[in-house]
């Protein structure tokens, strides 16, 4: 799959834009602050109906302005399929497949799988569960209606049962249905994350020993409570302090995935540049395991990831990833000459753009 024409309507500090791609690699180059990153959030709009840097809607359209648009154009298969995402103020979001609205979005994710390796991963290491929990979400959904379908009345679920233990009318009768029905969606999803996690590990491991040259080893390990007990049993055993907190304290909304370096936490015991190339190597066998399954190239997004590696290991990022086996690329740098040299180096061809102030230039 490649996408063809992306074109922006009042979209973040866009008042317009329209740019057409002709090769598998495309470089956005610019000041910090000039809307390379933005351009790349576009994309995303066009896979997963939102945005990758800020998840309220309305606070990506264009300062003052009522509404935004962005559309763009992709090629699978030797067939064209437009995407259309709007956004009015006040009014629910328009989601379009070849000028055909969807119902729900959920339909849409996993028809354009993509992929984006951005310095905003840094949260999958420092900030909480919840974090870890939507990346994990986030993959296994693009590939799997079964577990998003199980995932949406798992939470739907969770919410009823929260709002009756905070309303402090919560009788046995009525805890046991929600307890029920929790554990009915909570096992399909415990047992994709499981398979997911287990699968995902050697392949982080494969591309960390790539990227670093093998001198430290990593793991990634699933941390759940079902691995030992049944969501029904641990609700009964967690029950009167649910009660007393007025939340559901168990379930797999509190699972977690553990990242290690040399079998200690990643996050106190690893360098900045050795979070960096576990967080890439995270992408990169996130990016496998679509790819096989889904059995087409996701789009790959690198969002200034440069900063914290030395050039060496950029040349040998760079080769993989436009000599291996990844589809359709999409680069943003703040130093032009660098990018464009080590693209010429490994002789890719590639689509430049410059941009400045939210003004794109074909170079």
């Amino acid at each position: 799959m490649q996408l063809k024409d992306l074109h922006l309507v009042n979209f973040r500090n866009y008042e317009e834009a329209n740019l057409n791609f002709s090769n598998s690699i495309v470089v956005f180059t610019g000041n910090n602050g000039s809307g390379k990153t933005n351009l790349l959030d576009a994309i995303h709009y066009l896979a997963f109906c939102k945005s990758f840097l800020n998840p309220i809607d309305t606070q990506n359209i264009r300062l003052e302005e009522p509404f935004f648009v962005v559309q763009g154009s992709f090629e699978k298969d030797n067939q064209i399929e437009a995407i259309y995402c709007g956004i009015k103020r006040g009014q629910k979001k328009i989601f379009k497949r070849n000028s055909k609205e969807y119902e729900r979005l959920s339909e849409h994710i996993g028809r354009i799988p993509l992929v984006v390796i951005s310095p905003t991963d840094i949260g999958l290491i420092t900030e909480g569960s919840e974090e870890r929990r939507r990346f994990v979400d986030s993959v296994i959904s693009q590939f799997d209606k079964t577990y998003l379908d199980a995932l949406i009345k798992y939470t739907r679920n969770l919410q009823q049962r929260n709002a009756a233990l905070k309303s402090g009318y919560a009788p046995s009768d009525l805890l046991d249905i929600f307890d029920e029905q929790l554990n009915e969606w909570a096992l399909p999803v415990f047992k994709a994350r499981e398979n997911f996690l287990n699968r995902i590990s050697l392949l982080v491991q494969k591309y960390y020993l790539f990227l670093s040259g093998g001198s430290e080893t990593i793991d990634l390990t699933y941390e759940s409570k079902l691995k030992t007990s049944s969501l029904k049993q641990l609700l009964e055993e967690s029950r009167e302090r649910d009660k007393m907190v007025q939340y559901t304290t168990v379930g797999v909304h509190k699972d977690d995935m553990g990242m290690l370096i040399n079998g200690f936490p990643l996050k106190k015991y690893a360098s900045q540049g050795q979070q960096k190339s576990f967080l890439i190597a995270l992408k990169l066998a996130q990016f496998d395991i679509l790819s096989e399954i889904m059995n087409q190239k996701p789009l790959l997004l690198l969002d200034d990831i440069f900063e914290k590696l030395d050039q060496s290991r950029i040349t040998a990022l760079m080769t993989m990833v436009s000599k291996h086996h990844f589809g359709q690329i999409f680069i943003t740098d703040s130093h032009p000459e660098r990018i464009a040299e080590i693209l010429r180096e490994i002789d890719a061809t590639f689509d430049h753009f410059g941009v400045d102030s939210a003004q794109v230039s074909k170079l």
